[in-house]
């Protein structure tokens, strides 16, 4: 028998109802000669009792002023995954078809014991196997694994795998088990062309290759994890995203080779984002590699998402998620960089300087003073993107999306592109319609 992965995300687990229709699916795909195996998300969204989000506030709510640590916040937020992989494996049992629940641990899943976003670093499916082998169905916590370190301690430290994580595990499980191929179901029917909370209309895409939906991932839909879409892409599993709630066909995830052609294929957009400017006027030429080298390796070590970067005779420039400004603004605020006897940089966020950088420059003044950075954030961004597949370096593409937003009087901060996406960066208040405008101006209600 072949074997079919199906991954229900938390509004396909989130009331009895929703579970049932659930079930049935995976039923329906046992009966029609499938062996499934299920990957489920914690149950409901933010306010629900058994959600992430609901399990974070717990801790979090106990002081704000103390963050959890790292390690407890995985033990907690990975009941929500656990909770709804037993109640899902209970259905399904009333529905007459045995289960078993596993935790990723138990499915074999071992990370590399990064607390809130490991990777996956192998899967040995033994007890899931074992499981199909007895004729039940498997139902697996997805967004969670287990890191066991080489001191030999006992059970291993269960980590999570940064949110959107059960889409990754899915697609893991199934590169693991030779699976027939990897579906997603969701509350919507497919990867659609744009948001349908701003284009209510907009279409499903009936195919899709690996590259465009993670792109389309990476800059903001939520339809789909990028890292499942990279991990079926790296083993050549189908791909499809469907509804729990409707008898639409989905959308079909395929290779370029597959689905060759020239088009585009929607608009994105991010949340809430802070640009941040760097001006290296009074920094040597000599020392702006290595500055921004220093810049850049920070931002790495402390996880912050960067969005378009930009390098430029005046300075650099990038964009990060409105969630870690206060964490981005501690770091830099403040900074001293020494680079050799005499060359001292300290850079200071914004005018007039903060606390924090008037101590640092008083502190540097008897070491023969200092060279400054100053760096400007501008808050309440967003990113909207055009993600397109051998059309979007055309000549005259990006003119005519500059020159759409622009006609709207909407203003654009900053610009950046890729192979696959031609992205602007604008106010967010202007976002539901820049992405409207950018919908109509390239026709994308006519694309299937």
């Amino acid at each position: 028998m072949k074997i079919r992965v199906m991954k229900f995300g938390g509004t396909s687990v989130a009331t009895a109802d929703a579970r049932m229709q659930a079930a049935l699916r995976v039923v329906s795909a046992k009966e029609q000669g499938y062996r499934p195996v299920v990957v489920v998300s914690a149950i409901g969204r933010r306010g629900e009792p058994y959600a992430t989000d609901t399990l974070i506030a717990l801790l979090r709510d106990i002081d704000p002023d103390v963050a959890p640590d790292a390690r407890e916040l995985d033990l907690m937020i990975a009941c929500g995954e656990i909770f709804s992989a037993v109640i899902f494996a209970h259905t399904l049992k009333t529905l007459g078809h045995p289960a078993h629940s596993f935790r990723g641990g138990q499915a074999g899943i071992r990370t590399d014991g990064v607390y809130g976003n490991a990777r996956i670093i192998g899967i040995n499916p033994v007890s899931v196997l074992k499981s199909l082998d007895q004729g039940a169905i498997p139902v697996i916590c997805g967004f969670q694994g287990v890191y066991v370190a080489g001191d030999g301690s006992p059970g291993g430290e269960l980590t999570t795998l940064g949110r959107g994580g059960s889409d990754t595990t899915a697609a893991a499980m199934a590169a693991a088990l030779q699976a027939e191929a990897v579906e997603i179901y969701t509350d919507v029917d497919g990867v659609k062309t744009a948001d349908p909370d701003f284009v209510r209309e907009a279409p499903t895409l009936r195919k899709v290759t690996y590259d465009e939906v993670a792109e389309i991932a990476h800059l903001g839909a939520k339809v789909l994890h990028p890292r499942a879409a990279e991990i079926a892409m790296k083993f050549d599993i189908p791909l499809w995203v469907k509804s729990t709630f409707g008898e639409e066909e989905g959308t079909e995830v395929v290779k370029r080779e597959v689905f060759p052609g020239r088009r585009v294929t929607g608009v994105t957009h991010t949340g809430k984002l802070v640009y941040f400017r760097f001006d290296l006027g009074q920094a040597s030429e000599a020392h702006r590699v290595p500055l921004e080298a220093r810049v850049y390796e920070m931002m790495a070590r402390y996880g912050v998402n960067l969005f378009m970067m930009n390098l430029s005779p005046a300075g650099i420039g990038f964009a990060v998620p409105r969630s870690q400004y206060p964490t981005v603004q501690d770091l830099l605020d403040g900074l001293v960089i020494p680079l050799e006897p005499g060359a001292i940089y300290l850079f200071q966020l914004g005018q007039p300087a903060s606390r924090e950088a008037e101590t640092q420059a008083a502190l540097l003044a008897p070491l023969g003073g200092h060279r400054t950075i100053t760096l400007e954030a501008t808050e309440n961004c967003t990113m909207v993107s055009l993600i397109g597949h051998e059309y979007l370096q055309q000549p005259g593409v990006f003119l005519n999306v500059l020159r759409t937003l622009q006609d709207a009087q909407v203003s654009v901060l900053q610009t950046s592109d890729s192979d696959l996406s031609l992205s602007c960066l604008i106010p967010e208040a202007e976002t539901e319609r820049a992405v409207r405008l950018l919908h109509d101006r390239f026709d994308l209600d006519e694309v299937r």
